[in-house]
């Protein structure tokens, strides 16, 4: 931020540069200390004008006057050098007709507008081709601007020229239609502004439509396609401020109005929606302005780390269960729905003049179904205008408020889009939505119909949330629309999570998903509470934000809607239960050891019927798939599929439709027909190599993979290898280690990844019958190139290699790397350590959750390792910045950790790491390590006593189990 004491009000900007230009000799001709001269107190008088506007930013909370400000301001700075340079340095007494210029502002500085580090463009107009003075005064110009560090876009070109350039380039015609005088010849400018719209804009509305639709949708496409992505870009973005500027330069060139209130009188907007356009414009530009102030550069993308700051310059607080930051993000996103809001009027508005083309519907194949026959609309307030579903009069809503509802059904059932004239007048009618209408057995019919619609309702959906009426019938959705989780995991608003979250499980029963998800297509048809599983993943998430557990709380919710929906109490029941637990299998499936049958028996007992088990496999899968891309991978599916087979055979009494023994055996068919060059006495030693939960818990191109690297280890005569492979989709980098198994391996494995700063965020680890350990560590990307990428994975690989020779000690490495105190903390998440000797029949089982970082796991694995803990088995996984790692642990003797003294070394020990990344803790940091070596001692004590009193035949840990 800058010293606001530094600051000079605007009315003193002027009376400092007449000074400044006045001190300046009159008879100067050198353009070197012409720019000494200005480009200092030139500097100062910027930053003072900076800090000025953002004092008053922070003051008023008016982006539209700091951005009119910090505007003002560079014309004055610009007038000052023009003058210094026309009047000083090429001073021309009596200009002839070739020595006239005229300096012109385009683009976004032409609309009178400007964010702290924007761009500052300008057009040097000449009244024909350019001369040697015109040519001196423009480069003279542009010196000083560049010796201020600013950011300049400049062109030179005649009248002609611009009405040439501009006919051809729509991007040049766009930076015209908003050009603003600045000073010089004021009659080249009106010359240009009369052409321009005579001989450029005159008859081509349509065309230039066309072109600034097209050109937005590619932009969105690049920056988000979706306006409720969690890192919106404020400028480009979807519901960004370039969707408004486009909306103005299409009114403008179509309407030929000078001024955005124009456009009231013009009758595109009424006087309520122009001062919406205004409400957001305005918010955007508070936003932008804070952003670039905050960073001291041009930053367009609302990153996480940058979210917070933004919060607290605008002065919001934590309320209702939302974090500041959270409460934030939702007053951003409904004023980016409310920019959709305004899109859609203007295309509406467009195409009645014939400015633009109708759209389609995304469905629209299914318009040439083989039975198609017109809609036969059943209500008389709804008729087909320009091939979409409009309402027939604007009272037709006052009549019956149930048609808010019924809009929306009859767009899903005859796959008709909805008019935009319809939808504008939804949204003005929503009071009419209110206690009576909820309750309406009709209304909740036609509600409950459309969400378990097979025409794929997602776009339905989506446009019934976008204007309004779905958070005004279900209030409990109102409550989560444009709600942001302020986390790395999620990609989207919960409640645009919610919508796509309901397009997987219809694209899944429509068989669009088979290939991908073969064990839910086959179930998804078996299921009979199919109206309970769409109506619990419309509900799944309704609960978020709230101080309450949102599962619980969502369950609630479910059991008080599901009545007024027209649900039975078994359907109820269903869907509050499957609301409650919808965290259950993923969790499950990701965070424990699957061949413990203890960990099946516990899941089995709360899922308890292979309905719910159907159900819910369905509804994870759906869930995950609609955080976001790259969520979903086959490692997840294997694991779901593994759980829901073992339990599967629990909840059948033993008699799954594929046995445990036969879908191994299938599996290795499956791999055994794809190494057609390897004998079968090769491939029957291999795969006797391997223990059952192997076969079921790794996918299968990781098996072809896996069995190829091994064999190429063994034909070398190498016991230490590794491979590593980039996954550019997921934004991951896989590693491979195969060695003989080893006390501290994952110690290791993960000390070598820390050392690098690489930062694991999924582990896959088994151990062969014979000694072996087979690894797959996945490590998040750093490096966009494939090559950088794979030089970073490959020092990794050889380090560990080193390591497992004895040849370095990885300790060394991971004690050189960056401290903990020098990361940054965007998100805060409490670290919590759950010991639990119920979940295992064998171990003890540890869950670690805390705030992910690089070198996380390591300083777990060597913590655990100081405290002579074997691990038999680790789970990790990612869930954005949050960590939950899993480890399956035994004392030297083999058998569980039960001393509460023991216990609460453990703890002690695991809290200690995450000691340094809890706020203030960078101090802490070397207690966090004494605590651990305390812990170790302890440790060491409490484990000789063990030993001494332990029984000659205590149990070891089963084989296969590392």
């Amino acid at each position: 931020m800058s010293d606001p004491s530094s600051a000079i009000d605007p009315s003193d900007t002027q009376a400092a540069l007449g000074q400044l230009l006045a001190g300046i000799d009159q008879s100067l001709s050198d353009p070197t200390r012409l720019r000494e001269r200005l480009v200092p107190e030139l500097r100062r008088i910027i930053e003072a004008g900076r800090a000025e506007a953002e004092r008053r930013l922070l003051a008023n909370r008016d982006g539209h006057a700091c951005a009119g400000l910090i505007c003002a301001q560079m014309d004055a700075v610009i007038r000052a050098i023009y003058d210094a340079v026309v009047k000083r340095l090429y001073r021309a007494d009596n200009p002839t007709a070739a020595e006239q210029i005229a300096v012109v502002a385009t683009g976004g500085y032409g609309r009178g507008l400007l964010a702290p580090g924007s761009d500052i463009d300008l057009l040097f107009l000449l009244p024909y081709k350019q001369t040697a003075w015109s040519e001196s005064v423009v480069e003279a110009m542009l010196y000083v601007l560049w010796d201020l560090k600013l950011k300049v876009g400049h062109a030179t070109r005649s009248v002609a020229d611009c009405l040439r350039e501009g006919r051809g380039d729509m991007t040049i015609r766009t930076a015209l239609l908003e050009s603003r005088f600045l000073f010089g010849d004021r009659a080249l400018f009106d010359e240009l502004e009369t052409r321009f719209d005579r001989e450029v804009v005159q008859g081509t509305a349509a065309e230039f439509v066309e072109a600034k639709l097209k050109e937005r949708d590619a932009r969105v496409q690049k920056s988000g396609a979706s306006r409720y992505l969690v890192e919106p870009n404020v400028k480009d973005g979807k519901g960004g401020l370039r969707d408004l500027n486009t909306l103005f330069w299409i009114a403008k060139y179509t309407f030929r109005v000078k001024e955005a209130e124009d456009l009231v009188e013009a009758g595109l907007f009424t006087a309520e929606e122009f001062r919406l356009f205004e409400r957001c414009d305005e918010f955007l530009w508070r936003v932008r302005c804070h952003m670039h102030f905050a960073t001291g550069r041009a930053e367009e993308r609302l990153s996480f780390g940058l979210q917070p700051r933004i919060a607290e310059r605008l002065g919001y607080g934590a309320r209702g269960g939302l974090a500041a930051v959270e409460r934030f993000m939702k007053s951003y996103f409904l004023i980016a729905k409310d920019v959709g809001d305004l899109t859609a009027i203007v295309c509406a508005e467009m195409e009645a003049r014939h400015a633009k083309r109708p759209p389609v519907l995304d469905r629209w194949l299914r318009r040439f179904k083989q039975h198609f026959r017109a809609p036969d609309l059943e209500a008389d307030d709804f008729r087909i205008h320009t091939g979409r579903l409009d309402m027939r009069d604007d009272a037709a809503f006052e009549r019956d408020p149930v048609n808010l509802i019924r809009l929306f059904w009859l767009s899903d059932r005859h796959d008709l889009a909805i008019h935009p004239d319809a939808s504008r007048l939804a949204t003005r009618s929503l009071s009419l939505i209110g206690p009576m209408v909820r309750v309406d057995p009709e209304a909740n019919r036609l509600f409950v119909e459309l969400l378990t619609s097979q025409n794929a309702p997602e776009t339905v959906l989506r446009h019934m949330n976008e204007t309004g009426v779905l958070g005004r019938f279900v209030p409990d959705f109102g409550r989560i629309v444009a709600m942001m989780q302020f986390n790395m995991y999620h990609h989207f608003t919960v409640d645009e999570h919610l919508i796509r979250s309901l397009g997987v499980l219809a694209k899944i029963e429509a068989g669009e998903l088979e290939d991908e998800h073969p064990l839910a297509h086959r179930i998804v048809g078996t299921i009979q509470n199919r109206r309970a599983l769409y109506v619990a993943m419309f509900l799944h998430d309704i609960a978020k934000g709230r101080k309450d557990d949102h599962s619980i709380a969502g369950a609630a919710v479910a059991r008080k809607l599901g009545p007024r929906f027209g649900l039975d109490a078994a359907e109820t029941s269903t869907v509050a239960w499957l609301v409650e637990h919808h965290l259950l299998m993923s969790m499950t499936a990701q965070s424990r050891d699957l061949s413990d049958p203890k960990t099946i028996e516990t899941f089995a007992g709360v899922v308890q019927s292979l309905e719910r088990l159907k159900l819910l496999l369905v509804l994870t899968i759906a869930d995950i798939k609609a955080v976001g891309p790259g969520v979903w991978t086959a490692w997840k599916a294997t694991l779901l599929r593994t759980l829901y087979y073992e339990t599967e055979m629990v909840l059948s009494g033993g008699r799954s439709k594929i046995p445990r023994t036969d879908r191994v055996r299938l599996i290795q068919m499956r791999l055994r027909e794809q190494l057609a060059d390897w004998t079968a006495e090769e491939f029957d030693a291999y795969a006797a190599r391997h223990y059952p939960h192997y076969w079921l818990k790794v996918d299968a191109g990781r098996q072809l993979k896996n069995a190829r690297f091994i064999r190429a280890a063994a034909e070398a005569g190498n016991t230490v290898v590794t491979a590593t492979e980039t996954d550019l989709s997921r934004g991951v980098t896989e590693l491979c280690v195969y060695s003989p198994d080893h006390p501290r391996l994952l110690a290791i494995l993960t000390g070598a990844c820390a050392a690098s700063g690489g930062n694991i965020v999924d582990a896959q680890i088994f151990t062969t019958a014979d000694g072996f350990v087979l690894d797959t560590i996945t490590l998040s990307r750093a490096f966009e190139r494939d090559e950088d990428e794979l030089r970073r994975a490959g020092r990794i690989a050889t380090a560990i290699e080193r390591a497992l020779k004895g040849e370095i000690r990885i300790a060394d490495l991971v004690a050189d790397r960056h401290p903990a105190k020098d990361r940054p903390r965007t998100f805060q998440v409490a670290p919590d350590l759950s010991i639990d000797n119920a979940l295992s029949a064998r171990e003890t089982v540890l869950e670690i959750s805390g705030l992910d970082r690089p070198g996380l796991l390591f300083d777990l694995t060597a913590a655990l390792g100081r405290l002579n803990l074997n691990i038999t088995s680790a789970h990790v996984a990612t869930f954005g910045e949050r960590a939950v790692d899993v480890f399956y642990v035994t004392d030297l003797t083999g058998t569980k950790v039960t001393q509460p003294d023991r216990q609460a070394t453990i703890r002690r020990a695991v809290m200690a790491v995450f000691e340094a990344d809890l706020p203030g803790g960078g101090k802490g940091r070397r207690g966090g390590k004494d605590a651990a070596k305390d812990a170790a001692k302890d440790a060491a004590k409490a484990t000789r006593k063990e030993a001494e009193q332990a029984a000659p035949e205590a149990a070891a840990p089963a084989a296969g189990e590392a």
